[in-house]
């Protein structure tokens, strides 16, 4: 029996693409899906059984917060990861991804190999020993994967979630008929970036990546963190979201960005706890003098930094239900202050010349002074910012700041209501 072909051109997928890519991005939307489909078929030789998408993630509140049990305010975006893919009976992930190397996954080894950590190839067994693990049934099958990002690499919008979250969405479709939930995909997604690919992060990017929307996450409880669904039309405010690259290496950062978890952790530890979300703030404080000694200055202020901004989290949801968006943009940029000062995760420990982040951030606060916020946006070290910019002044912000940072730095980026998704 011939295979159903997807066809995006006769409009069947114009109502999810709508939703997706809104009614502006509807004609680009579908020629993308039907390039992805067409390649799909020009490289395997069959027609896909299905699309998928996932979307990239900003964080809008709760920096380093999440990896301590703490409060997270973040949203999917409208640039995503989009993949064809079909199941195959050769126990093989095969994966071409447009504009890198193609590679294979043998579904037979499910345990980390120390010559993928830091690939792409890690991520993907990673998963699928994650799902295998709750009950994924993988014996017998392999996957065909195309795929393609307009999620800028190294943009702060974790394009290294997105694609976890794609591939979890592509098993858990294929294979196990949708059982997984939103959020077990996102800890599928960080289960494979902490043990096969290396590097230690918290939930909160898998999480904003496959739930979709704005969402208010409370990670007290990692296993089952509590996420809230929340409204923000950001035009209706008068204000557009964008991210600015300020074009700071990405590389070699894993040391930094494990150093932040390290520290916090040697805190928490002087109190017999394993997370700063479990250490009394008034004990903390009254523990500074010998915490300094036992841990080092900059472990102390990237604790103080973590009691205030999961505060801060949390008051920016309640300001956004509320309707406060002013009061959400004061939280924003003493967010911001924050990062930079206490966390310190903007410039790289020793760094003097190049400090491109700190350039980035500093330009857009003489650019919208109090008018907008401007923050660290993500990780931080290298990489992007985050502003809230007036659309009064939009052209000229990203005219002024490209001008500086370097033409198409400053993405323009819409909230997206889904989150990792089939399309079809």
């Amino acid at each position: 029996m011939e295979e159903r072909k997807i066809r995006p051109e006769r409009g069947e997928l114009d109502p999810v693409l709508t939703r997706l890519y809104r009614p502006e991005g509807l004609e680009r939307a579908q020629s993308r899906a039907q390039a992805v489909l067409e390649e799909f078929q020009a490289i395997f030789g069959r027609p896909a059984e299905g699309l998928f998408s996932a979307p990239g993630r900003t964080e809008l509140g709760g920096n380093h917060t999440d990896h301590e049990h703490g409060h997270v305010l973040a949203a999917a975006v409208d640039l995503d990861l989009l993949a064809a893919a079909a199941v195959t009976d050769d126990r093989a992930v095969r994966v071409h991804s447009q504009g890198y190397p193609s590679f294979t996954v043998d579904l037979d080894r499910l345990t980390p190999l120390p010559e993928e950590r830091n690939t792409s190839a890690a991520l993907v067994r990673g998963v699928a020993a994650a799902l295998a693990g709750r009950g994924c049934p993988l014996e017998g099958r392999g996957l065909a994967v195309y795929l393609v990002s307009d999620v800028p690499g190294g943009s702060g919008l974790s394009s290294s979630a997105a694609f976890e979250v794609l591939f979890g969405v592509i098993f858990n479709e294929l294979f196990w008929g949708g059982r997984a939930t939103a959020v077990e995909l996102a800890q599928v997604g960080q289960y494979a970036e902490n043990v096969f690919f290396g590097k230690p992060c918290g939930l909160m990017d898998q999480a904003a990546s496959s739930v979709g929307g704005v969402v208010a996450m409370d990670f007290a409880d990692p296993d089952a963190p509590a996420v809230e669904r929340l409204e923000l039309d950001l035009a209706r405010e008068g204000y557009a979201l964008c991210v600015l690259d300020s074009h700071a290496s990405h590389a070699d950062l894993t040391g930094e960005y494990a150093a932040l978890t390290d520290e916090m952790r040697a805190v928490s530890c002087c109190f017999g706890k394993p997370v700063l979300r479990e250490v009394a703030e008034p004990d903390f404080y009254a523990a500074l003098p010998r915490l300094r000694e036992l841990c080092g200055d900059r472990a102390v202020l990237r604790a103080m930094h973590f009691f205030a901004e999961d505060d801060r989290a949390r008051w920016e949801a309640e300001a956004l239900k509320a309707g406060l968006f002013s009061d959400f943009l004061t939280l924003v940029r003493e967010s911001g202050v924050s990062s930079a000062t206490l966390l310190q995760n903007v410039t790289p420990t020793g760094a003097t010349r190049e400090q491109g982040l700190m350039v980035a951030i500093a330009l857009c606060q003489r650019l919208l002074g109090e008018l907008g916020a401007v923050r660290v946006h993500g990780g931080g070290f290298g990489g992007t910012a985050q502003a809230f910019v007036p659309l009064e002044v939009l052209e000229e912000f990203r005219a002024r700041t490209e001008a500086v940072l370097g033409e198409g730095s400053c993405h323009v980026v819409n909230i997206r209501p889904v989150g990792g998704v089939r399309l079809a």
